[in-house]
């Protein structure tokens, strides 16, 4: 049979160590042995002996979830084989943290990642409730993190001395240790004429960097 659906890059290949890699853009695949832990719903296929199991999220991290609607339903895959994860057809990256590293997600952008690393659900500091009560999870530890994002992604740089403004609905992440506060772009009779669409924005300082994808989810 001939067709290029069945070029060599479309070909899944048997891996050649444990651990999570780009199957394509769309996609990601993570060679188990042992666990993993991934977004709910987001395996598209799988070969080898695994068990796919919903991750209880503790007391903590439930009465967060359901004081903020902010969170990842998780779900963690055990024992040896190989999975294909994807979110709708969303791009798919992955990133390595090192110690010492720290990255912020919204969790609507968290697709798979090692079981080595920590995540917990903060309130974005600076915000409040006049921005939405905006709280996303931060990630840290050693190990590599799959993500997805709607569309190429962003990356814009941040330094001492220039700050960078975001949309809530559009960040994905940004280094941890940016300082947050709720910057106002919008005059009070602006938004009561109607406003621009562009009322609040995230303001992030410091030194480090900020995730944005071309989209308003």
């Amino acid at each position: 049979m001939q067709s290029e659906l069945f070029a060599a890059e479309n070909t899944a290949q048997p891996a050649t160590a444990p651990g999570l890699t780009a199957q394509s853009a769309k996609s990601l695949k993570y060679a188990v042995n042992g666990e993993c832990l991934a977004r709910q719903g987001s395996m598209i296929a799988f070969r080898g002996d695994l068990r796919f199991e919903k991750k209880g999220q503790g007391v903590g991290k439930f009465l967060q979830r359901a004081l903020t609607g902010e969170g990842v339903p998780l779900m963690t895959v055990r024992g040896h084989g190989e999975a294909w994860f994807a979110h709708f057809d969303r791009n798919c990256f992955t990133v390595d943290l090192a110690p010492g590293d720290a990255l912020t997600l919204n969790g609507r952008n968290v697709l798979v990642f090692d079981a080595s690393l920590h995540y917990d659900i903060r309130m974005v500091q600076g915000v409040g409730m006049a921005g939405g009560g905006l709280f996303n999870c931060v990630f840290s530890g050693q190990g590599r993190l799959g993500l997805v994002c709607a569309g190429t992604p962003i990356i814009i740089p941040v330094h001492p001395q220039a700050p960078v403004f975001v949309d809530t609905d559009a960040v994905v992440g940004w280094s941890a240790n940016l300082q947050t506060s709720l910057n106002r772009s919008q005059s009070f009779g602006s938004m009561v004429r109607g406003g621009s669409g562009e009322a609040f924005q995230l303001r992030l300082d410091g030194e480090g960097f900020v995730i944005v994808q071309p989209s308003e989810a």
